[in-house]
């Protein structure tokens, strides 16, 4: 493991570990479903540097591009939240903390950019680039493996999705 890696490594966990902390604790829906897809992309990365691309592509796709869109849909749909609580960065402390670490990737972004430090060569092979995406879609689409609880919670996710609906045009 190089030092590339393994400093970049821990300050992805680093940032999905307080991107999830800071979810549990915000009041505003909204922010707590932004500050979810800062973890969901944080997990991305890290499955990208495990040389796990695919699954982090999906992680991306499916997770903070899905599903956390039908969940604000949800929360504003149903209009949650105090305007009040939307805002997220109320002191100069969290404005402060946001610009050192955004200070901090831009400079690491420049050590790449700059050729400093070296990309490593995560190249894969084209043989076990076509196995990854069978050996997720084969127990998953199969009738003995998980295909009943993925039917199960994608249908559990539109009787959600028909609910809110239902509730928000109740209220109105």
């Amino acid at each position: 493991m190089t030092l590339f890696f393994g400093f970049h490594f821990y300050l992805f966990g680093l940032l999905a570990v307080v991107s999830a902390l800071t979810f549990v604790t915000r009041r505003s829906p909204v922010a707590a479903a932004l500050w979810l897809v800062t973890t969901m992309f944080c997990l991305a990365a890290m499955y990208v540097m495990m040389d796990a691309q695919f699954i982090g592509v999906i992680q991306v796709l499916v997770y903070a591009g899905a599903i956390m869109v039908v969940f604000l849909f949800v929360v504003m749909l149903l209009n949650l939240g105090q305007p009040s609580a939307n805002l997220d960065m109320k002191g100069p402390r969290t404005r402060l903390a946001a610009a050192a670490v955004g200070l901090l990737m831009i400079g690491d972004l420049g050590f790449v950019v700059l050729g400093r430090q070296p990309l490593p060569d995560v190249t894969p092979e084209p043989i076990a680039a076509a196995q990854v995406v069978s050996s997720v879609a084969a127990p998953l689409f199969a009738a003995d493996g998980f295909l009943l609880p993925f039917e199960v919670t994608s249908v559990l996710l539109l009787a959600a999705i028909v609910g809110a609906v239902v509730l928000a045009k109740r209220s109105s």
